[in-house]
């Protein structure tokens, strides 16, 4: 009996000597990271750290962290934020964001995002460049607002991101309940007053081909670039209008200009041009022309309330069918 009490008694301080090894490892590497971010020019802080939960789980918590990135003017801040990881394997990790409002700044506009239960559950694998196989992030509801007015909110958010095989390869998938536009977002889309509160569906499935891994060196030097892109589906339906992309395939050059087709099917399409004539991103007097355009689309169909076309990039260009767009975006991560 005193041999099996001296070996629990053994294993039990070589344990804790492990528990809080780990431990003083990762409030070190924590607070190195952020140093070497400041020498880089950013504003990276934390008022405290520690770490509890022992014996069988790492819980570091930074308080009142900030980062602000000098290239991009994205800046971030929050009252906590929770590292928790199993003691055995701490590259699963954890990331739990305080339930009190979050402010993300780009340039001169500030944000405040108020979450309940957002969790973001980080697969890493093993070794220095802790690299990235899959990520789930969580969200309760939540709600973006502007200068103390709604912008966005939701019931829900779910972000699920997967490694494939060839390893800058990654599945993305994106679904919020309960999507709803604000103030801000309703003054800016005009007409839309009189719409239902909600999206009845909002979700994006896709894969796509970076042009390197996800791993520490995205937060500490440059983003990887999108090369590709294939996307399953992507859906949104606020009332009556619906928009549903599919089976789209494209490539990204190094510029970041896609380049294939992406089938498009518009439910209700008029109710679109309304919204984009409102907002006056539709030159004066192109109405006319335009809803005859998309109405000869609709009719190739059989159905003159829907628009089934597709939507072509090429040459730095877009077009709605044999319809020219104008420029095509520039997809750029910085």
């Amino acid at each position: 009996m005193r041999i099996v009490i001296r070996i629990l008694l053994g294993i039990a301080v070589v344990w804790s000597l492990y528990w809080f090894g780990v431990g003083y490892a990762a409030r070190l590497g924590i607070s190195q990271w952020f140093a070497a971010r400041t020498d880089e020019g950013w504003q990276a802080e934390f008022s405290g750290i520690s770490t509890t939960g022992y014996p069988v789980a790492l819980i570091t918590t930074l308080a009142h962290p900030v980062l602000a990135a000098p290239q991009t003017g994205i800046s971030w801040r929050a009252d906590t934020l929770t590292f928790d990881s199993p003691a055995a394997w701490p590259g699963a990790v954890s990331l739990r964001f305080a339930d009190t409002p979050q402010q993300l700044s780009y340039l001169n506009q500030t944000i405040t995002l108020t979450t309940a239960d957002m969790v973001a559950d980080l697969r890493l694998k093993p070794g220095p460049a802790l690299e990235l196989h899959r990520l789930a992030l969580t969200v309760g509801p939540w709600r973006f607002d502007q200068m103390d007015v709604p912008l966005l909110s939701g019931d829900d958010l779910i972000l699920a991101v997967e490694q494939q095989e060839s390893p800058e390869v990654y599945t993305i998938e994106v679904s919020s309940r309960d999507f709803a536009p604000g103030d801000l977002a309703r003054r800016a889309l005009p007409g839309t007053d009189r719409w239902p509160q909600g999206f009845a569906a909002l979700q994006i499935q896709a894969t796509m081909r970076f042009d390197r891994i996800w791993d520490r060196r995205a937060l500490e030097a440059e983003r990887p670039q999108l090369r590709g892109i294939q996307l399953r589906i992507a859906e949104a339906q606020w009332g009556d209008l619906r928009i549903l992309a599919e089976d789209g395939d494209f490539m990204v050059d190094s510029a970041g200009l896609p380049t294939g087709t992406i089938t498009v099917k518009v439910d209700n399409w008029q109710q679109m041009l309304d919204i984009v004539e409102a907002s006056g991103e539709l030159p004066v007097g192109l109405r006319d022309s335009a809803e005859r355009s998309l109405r000869l689309l609709a009719g190739l169909g059989g159905d003159l309330n829907t628009l089934d076309v597709q939507l072509n990039f090429a040459n730095g260009y877009m077009s709605l069918g044999p319809i020219p767009l104008g420029p095509a975006p520039r997809i750029v991560l910085h």
